[in-house]
């Protein structure tokens, strides 16, 4: 990142004569706080849009410019995500974001450690080792450089369903709410867990108490803030797919047909799954499964493919390893799966070691030409965890069904 593909994008960069500001993903979010809490502006306009840009960016985008990002980097949250940010709204930006990436990295570690605590699969050993390969992967260090909101979301999932495994479903709830100012990551798992505490509304209730009472109080607090924010929210929503792509990882790898067609298998799937597992405790595997499978569908179909997002296949990952040794005795299908994700995953500190390596005997500019080697794998990497979990989950099957 340092090396290689920084130096490559800022040369890249000042070619096309395209701007470079700050590129933290936190500013836009901040500054429209900022402008909201302490001089009372409308952070969608026009106006508070332009200015993001002239921090983002370093200057406002031209339309006329063909290089120009055609990502406006406007206000595009739940105005609720205000009050996250509410502390830090006085704060110079320039110290916030040092210290924002810190906290990063800092909730990342810890959220691989959740996400063991939810699988209960834990060892002072285990959580050394899969902290530094997750902190060392490129999902994460993208994540913690562009200063990315999916990084707090997917500790706040994981502290959620760390909860929710140890029986504090309220509290699960609240985090869960809270997690929604990133709405695409958060829906699904939302829809699964909502009926998993349906139908067994006796003991699991106070997962959605937790979850509506929270909401509803985001909700109503930013309508007393800016009357009439949802409606604006989804223009801005919907703009934002419109100059973006609005592609997920199935639309990337396909045509716009097949695309759709597929984002709906994929959904389908989950219906039978829930049939077989949709009732099980959350003390169970099956349970864990679930949720591993759920988050790994999310990033699979969520209109917006960025590598950032793949932390939240971490459970997925962690529960292939944990299984390996079954998934192994399954079959010729399953031994191929896991052995091409783990050749897909372990790819990225292979190319990046051997670029880096590079780079001290070669030029900088024949060394960034090689700057997508680590990338390759990005794209097929959720498809494989995918595939080894919806093996496992007939592995699942197979058990509870044998007498």
């Amino acid at each position: 990142m340092q090396r290689i593909l920084i130096p490559y994008q800022v040369a890249d960069a000042a070619a096309h004569d395209r701007p470079r500001g700050n590129l933290s993903d936190l500013y836009p979010r901040w500054l429209g706080a900022r402008e909201l809490l302490l001089h009372h502006r409308d952070p969608y306009s026009e106006e508070v849009t332009r200015e993001i840009q002239a921090g983002y960016y370093g200057r406002r985008l031209d339309a006329s410019r063909q290089n120009d990002p055609k990502d406006q980097q406007a206000f595009a949250y739940p105005l609720y995500v205000v009050f996250l940010l509410a502390p830090f709204v006085s704060a110079p930006f320039e110290a916030l974001r040092i210290g924002f990436g810190w906290l990063l990295a800092v909730l990342t570690a810890g959220g691989v450690w959740l996400w063991l605590k939810a699988l209960r699969w834990q060892s002072r050993c285990l959580v050394f080792v899969c902290t530094v390969l997750t902190l060392g992967s490129f999902p994460a260090v993208q994540g913690i450089k562009l200063q990315q909101l999916s990084l707090l979301i997917s500790s706040l999932i994981a502290a959620s369903l760390a909860l929710l495994v140890s029986g504090q479903l309220f509290l699960a709830g609240v985090l869960l709410a809270v997690a929604t100012v990133k709405p695409q990551l958060v829906f699904l798992l939302f829809a699964w867990l909502a009926l998993w505490a349906l139908s067994g509304w006796r003991s699991r209730q106070n997962f959605l108490w937790g979850f509506l009472s929270t909401i509803t109080v985001l909700i109503v607090g930013a309508e007393l803030l800016l009357p009439g924010w949802i409606t604006e929210f989804r223009i801005a929503v919907s703009n934002y797919s419109h100059y973006t792509g609005g592609r997920s990882l199935l639309d990337v790898l396909l045509p716009a047909p097949l695309g759709r067609v597929f984002t709906a298998l994929t959904f389908a799937m989950l219906i039978p799954v829930y049939r077989r597992f949709g009732r099980a405790s959350a003390e169970t595997r099956n349970f864990r499964l679930i949720l591993a499978l759920v988050l790994a569908v999310t990033v699979v179909v969520i209109p917006t493919f960025a590598p950032y997002n793949q932390l939240l296949l971490l459970p997925g990952i962690f529960l292939t390893v944990q299984y390996t040794t079954a998934l192994w005795r399954r079959g010729a299908l399953a031994r191929l799966l896991v052995s091409m994700g783990t050749f897909l995953i372990l790819w990225q500190w292979f190319a990046a070691i051997s670029l880096t390596a590079a780079s001290v005997v070669m030029s900088p500019h024949a060394v960034q030409q090689g700057w997508q080697l680590p990338l390759l794998t990005t794209v097929p990497i959720p498809l494989a965890v995918l595939s080894i979990l919806t093996i496992l989950a007939f592995e699942f099957a197979n058990r509870t069904t044998k007498p």
